[in-house]
Parts: structure tokens; sequence; C-alpha cells
């Protein structure tokens, strides 16, 4: 199987960018809006129709009183306030590396500010990934299933088609997958429009319910609840904070819609409309106790309750497509990076170059969700396995987020300390409440995280062993080019293009091709492709190049993580440098490697070793990865013992 060419990250650039640039200033702001609106608020904008249901739920074990009612509002503004706003909105979103965000972003500043990849980064950042790919199974199953299980309030003979009716629409979301969202996508905004006012307005109807409801504004009420409530309230903080999951997408998608956009839309339509909507909803428990049992939806009108689910539907829809495709892009950004094998990625739209589909991503994805669904049934039950995630990859982010400021943006140690401990204090608060929650449930995301670390693990370790193998019985380029010279092989015209992981060692297909052909072509380019620690490089920096004999020419290619490793386009960049490059009188040879397992046993461990050539076997086409002509593409096999 072919392998990765190249896994190590290498920055291109290693000065950090001044934490505020916004790469989209010259682009329409109110189609930046817009757009944001319903790709990067989908999720934390579905999470009223659970957030404060659950979080009553959890604070009502000895009875529900005004007092808690009020605490528990407060504690979902202020968790808004301090989670989104303040580190989200004004701190974090500083932090784009040439304007992308995300963990792996994150992790490719810390690593420039650190002028190396340490072996604690690599690991904060697998253990992100995996988080976040948990994330993308639960989302969607919670919101989904909050949303149709509306139904049974419209009549209470829907109750049994709740679990059909949402298993046939995230098939569906699943299957539409491949045809991209470019069509589609246009609707996102106007409809997440109309869910944020549409939540906005039902607030306001209810805030004269009970008036009383604003004093939740002051946050005495928060933390007097907690006080008051002791080792009980851990409970309720955990279902608290599935009011901000989603918040970690303001930061990942901030390369799409750029800082601005999306601060504006937070400060003058969601925050508001998320605070209103709990304030209503907290109103009309005041007044109708009884109603704690589903506020969100019991705040709409009869003759309004159908439209109003099937709204919430469409939106829980949205924010189920935003967390797919950002695992989507987290998966491609990983392969790119060399943490795991080649996936089939697929561009679904001409226009938008973030548009990707990936087919086993998004199969596995699809019988993860589906299998939730059928195995808690209910939003509720699914409930507990939501929020560890999430509040998982928001203490990475903090960690990260210290380094930064402290390494590259030179910020004072105090100064750091009195920034975000109070934030990671709060967020470790978050996360001990949510594993609580892990027999009746939160032990599914933290399961989901360890199979996907161990993947990641095997995968680099793997790789690494395979390279020092490959190594030990490899002859060094130049010695290789110097035998040459003496034997004087037959020469063919074109061009020959050898992929390789090392640039000082003959590559195995050159070698292959000599031992079984007895030829060499005219002009042979050695060839690197590597990953650099920004999203995307420049065309003047992608290609390096060496000439060490009159046919042998050693070339690297960089490539941002956040692009496709296009070799041919990129190898034409060396016309300017006066090597000559035509596509149809060159040949790729790729090495098709074979794995047995080594007599000795000093390499991986056996369960480990059967993991890694698993993965190899289910890695994708080296010629559709790199964008290779198909045919032009010889491939020679090779057995290596590892």
């Amino acid at each position: 199987m072919n392998q990765p060419i190249e896994t190590s990250v290498r920055s291109q650039d290693p000065t950090p960018l001044p934490p505020n640039t916004d790469h989209n200033h010259g682009k329409n702001l109110g189609k930046l809006v817009l757009g944001c609106i319903g790709v990067v608020y989908g999720d934390i904008g579905t999470s009223p129709l659970y957030a404060m249901r659950e979080s009553l739920h959890a604070a009502s074990y000895d009875g529900l009183s005004r007092d808690d009612v009020v605490g528990v509002i407060s504690l979902l503004i202020w968790t808004l306030i301090l989670i989104v706003t303040l580190k989200y909105v004004a701190l974090i979103m500083r932090a784009d590396n040439k304007g992308e965000g995300g963990t792996l972003s994150l992790v490719a500043l810390v690593q420039q500010s650190l002028a190396r990849r340490p072996g604690w980064l690599l690991a904060i950042g697998v253990v992100g990934i995996s988080l976040f790919f948990g994330d993308a199974m639960i989302t969607p199953a919670m919101s989904v299933l909050s949303a149709v299980e509306g139904l049974d309030l419209v009549a209470p003979a829907f109750g049994d088609y709740v679990l059909p009716v949402t298993l046939v629409i995230i098939l569906a979301l699943f299957l539409f997958q491949s045809q991209g969202t470019e069509r589609v996508s246009i609707l996102f905004g106007p409809i997440m429009l109309v869910w944020f006012t549409v939540m906005a307005v039902m607030g306001i109807y209810h805030l004269s319910d009970d008036l009383s409801i604003l004093a939740a504004f002051n946050p005495y009420y928060a933390g007097h609840f907690v006080i008051a409530n002791g080792t009980a309230s851990f409970f309720v903080l955990g279902s608290v904070f599935l009011a901000v999951t989603g918040g970690e997408a303001l930061y990942a998608d901030m390369g799409h819609f750029g800082r601005r956009p999306i601060r504006l839309a937070w400060a003058f339509l969601v925050f508001p409309a998320l605070t209103l909507s709990y304030l209503g909803q907290g109103a009309l428990v005041l007044a109708h106790p009884e109603t704690a049992e589903n506020p969100f939806f019991l705040m709409a009108p009869d003759y309004l309750l159908l439209p109003l689910v099937l709204l919430s539907v469409m939106a829980t829809i949205i924010a189920s497509q935003a967390v797919i495709s950002g695992a989507f892009s987290m998966m491609q950004q990983a392969v790119q990076m060399g943490l795991l094998p080649r996936l089939e990625i697929r561009h679904t739209s001409e226009t938008q170059l973030g548009q990707i589909y990936l087919p086993k991503v998004n199969t596995i994805l699809m019988v993860g969700v589906l299998c939730l669904v059928v195995a808690f049934g209910s939003s509720s039950s699914l409930a507990s396995a939501y929020g560890i995630a999430v509040t998982g990859d928001m203490v990475i982010t903090t960690i990260l987020a210290s380094f930064l400021f402290y390494k590259s943006w030179k910020w004072p140690l105090w100064m750091v300390a009195a920034v975000l401990l109070p934030i990671l204090s709060i967020e470790l608060l978050f996360l001990s409440a949510n594993m609580i929650k892990i027999p009746e449930g939160g032990y599914v995301p933290v399961l989901m995280a360890i199979s996907t670390c161990t993947l990641i693990w095997t995968w680099v370790r793997g790789t690494a062993h395979v390279k020092r193998k490959a190594h030990d019985s490899a002859v060094s380029l130049p010695k290789l080019i110097e035998m040459l010279q003496k034997s004087h092989p037959i020469e063919v015209p074109g061009t020959a293009v050898f992929l390789t992981q090392d640039l000082d060692i003959a590559p195995s297909a050159l070698l292959h091709n000599l031992k079984h052909n007895r030829v060499l072509h005219s002009q042979n380019f050695i060839v690197q492709v590597a990953v650099a620690d920004t999203p995307k490089v420049a065309d003047e920096n992608r290609l390096s190049m060496e000439r060490l004999s009159d046919k042998f020419v050693r070339i690297k290619l960089m490539f941002g993580y956040m692009e496709t490793p296009n070799v041919p386009r990129a190898l034409a960049l060396a016309r300017r440098r006066g090597e000559k490059f035509d596509i149809m009188t060159t040949s790729f040879f790729l090495n098709r490697r074979t794995f047995r397992s080594a007599s000795n046993q000093q390499g991986l461990p056996f369960w480990q070793e059967r993991i890694y050539v698993s993965m190899t076997k289910s890695a994708s086409d080296a010629t559709a990865f790199y964008c290779l002509p198909s045919n032009r593409v010889v491939e020679l096999g090779q057995q290596l013992a590892i």
C-alpha cells in the first residue's frame, strides 16, 4: 500500500501572525454575517431546545423553587457570557493562523512559537481531534431527536413515530452529503435568521409572565444556586453546559467567514436571541411550573406549535450539517498532517474550496449517529452523553491558548494567569460535572475519543517505524547517482517522478525500476511532499529544488494543512526555475508496499501492528490523493517486514 509521503509538519513562516488579522475584510460583510449565522451558530443556536429543560430536570431532584429557576437561568446566561463572549469572541478568535482557526491551527501556532513540535503538543492536538469527532456524532443525534420530539406535543399519537422519523431524517442527511451543500447552503443563513428571530420574539412575549426572571442577569443568583445546592449542583452544571455546545465553532469556522462577521452576528443577533429565549422559558416556568417538562415548545401557542416543530427540525438539520462539514475539514487536516492514513476526499463545489466530502468518514459518522439514536431513544437520555467531548475540547483550547499568549504574544505570566486561569477553572468545573454522567452515557464520547486516539497514535508510531525500517535497508541517493554514472543503464526520453518520504535515500520505486526494467529516464525528479504549519502556502514558497546531476533533481513540495496536494500543478512551477516539465512526457512512479511481521518482533506490538496494517489497506489511492493523472502512473510493489 502506498505510504504517506511526509508525516511531519514543518514551519513555512516561523514569524507569528499579528493577532488582529482578518482576511475577509474585503468581502461583502452582510453576506458573511448571514452565512455565519447559518453555519457557525447552528449548533449553539439549537441548544435552547434542550439546555433549559435538562437543567431544570437536574435541579428538580427535591422539587423546583423560584430561586432554583432564577439560579438556573442565571447560570445559563453567565455561561454564555464567560465561555463564548469572553473566551472565544474576545480572546481566542484573535489567535488565527493566516486567518484560519480550530484546534489544529492553534497547535500550529504554538508549534511556531516553540520552533518545533514536541510530543506533548502532538498529544494535545490528537485528543482535541478525537473529542471533536465524538461531538460530531452526538450533535446530530441530540439535536434532531430533541426537535422531532416536539411532535409528541402536537399530538400524543405521534410519540411512537418520533424515533423512526428521527432515523429517516438522519439517514437522509448523511446520504445527501455526497451531493454537496452548495445548492442548499444559501438557505442556511435565512432559515437560521428566522429561527433566532422566532426565539427572541417568543422570549420577549413570555417575559411578562413573570418579570422577576430579569434578576437572572445578576451573577449573584448563579453563585447562590451553586453554593446553596452544594455537590448536587454538579448535576445541574453538567446540563447547563449544554447551552454552549457548539461554541468551539466560532473559532473553528473563522477561516470561512472572518472574525468580524462572527463577532457581529453574536453581538447583535445570536446572544440576544439565546438570552431572551432562556429568560422567556424561565418566566413561563415561574408562572406555570408544569411547563418545566418542555418549556421551549410550550412557549408557542397551540396553533403555532406544529410550524415551530418544523422550523426546529430544519434548524437542527442545519446544525448537524455544520458539524458534519467541520468533521470533514478536521479529518482532512489530520490526514495532511500525517496523523491518519490517506482518505478519499471529493470536492463537491467548483467555486467553494472548503466544501469537501469524505466517504469513509461520512459512513462512520452515519453509523455512529444512528446507533446512538437507537441506543438512547430520547434526547433526555442522550443528554448524559453530551457535553464531555465539548468541555474537553474547550479545556484543550484554553491550555494551548495559554502557551500561545505567553510564548508568542509575550504576555507576562501573571497576565496569562489572570485572564485564562479563571476561565480554565470554570471549564474544569464543567468538565468535572459532565464526568459524573459517565455511567449514564458519558462513556460514549470517552470511548470514541480513546478509540480515535489509539488509531492516530498507532498510525503515527507505525509510520515512523516503517520509515526507520525502510531507511535501514536503503541506498543513499548520492551513492546511487555515482553508481549509475559508472554502469550507464539504458536511457529513455521523458521525465520520471518518484515520490518519496526521505530525500536523502533512493526511492524504492526507482531501485525496482532499475532492477526490473533496466532503464533510466533522461530526467528524474525525486519529490517529497511536506505539510506546513500554515493553512495555505503561496506559490513562491511551494517548491524548493536542488540539481544533483544532469539527470537527477531533488524537489521538496510544501502544501498547507488545508490544501489539496496537487503534485502535477506544483511541479509545473519548476519551469519557472528553468527545468523542463511536460505532463504529457512525464511518468509518476509510486511504491506499493505490503507488510509482513518481522521474526524478531522488535517493532510494534502485535496488536498495534495488526491495526497499522489494516489502516494501510484502508488508505485511499495515492494517485487520486496527489491528483496524479491515472494514465501516467506506474506502481511497483515492495514487501517490508515490520
